[in-house]
């Protein structure tokens, strides 16, 4: 009987370090840059446009970062690829707001994690009037 205690209490403990464990390796560290794209309103269309400039925004920003492990070399890459960025977005629309600094987010539940709203180091595209759904991740370190 103590031993399918004691093996039930091992095995709470293990669960709850292997759940600790997966989670904090989903957390943002401190030292993240995030990007963000914000459509225009929640219409399919705006949507489409949202998930089309940010796949493009994605794979190009990844590319130029996949190198990079420092954040300062992040920070450098990043603001040297303005132009290219903005380039990108007026392919698919003139209207648009390009801002890379602290940005706010609104709080984000993931995938049973919360994430806290905020302040935050990023690169953030706001499309025409930006009333719609938003989609974020982090830019830097590829997590």
């Amino acid at each position: 009987m103590m031993k399918n205690i004691f093996f039930v209490i091992c095995s709470i403990v293990f669960l709850v370090a292997v759940s600790n464990y997966l989670t904090k390796e989903q957390i943002i560290p401190e030292e993240a840059i995030r990007i963000r794209v914000i459509a225009n309103s929640d219409s399919l269309e705006d949507q489409e446009l949202k998930k089309e400039i940010k796949t493009e925004l994605e794979n190009y920003l990844y590319s130029e970062l996949k190198d990079i492990r420092d954040i300062d070399d992040a920070d450098i890459v990043i603001k040297n690829n303005l132009p290219k960025i903005e380039s990108i977005v007026n392919k698919y629309t003139i209207d648009y707001d390009i801002n890379y600094g602290m940005n706010y987010f609104p709080k984000k539940e993931y995938k049973g994690i919360t994430y806290d709203e905020g302040e935050y180091k990023s690169l953030v595209v706001t499309l025409n009037e930006g009333l719609g759904s938003n989609w974020w991740c982090v830019l830097f370190p590829p997590l």
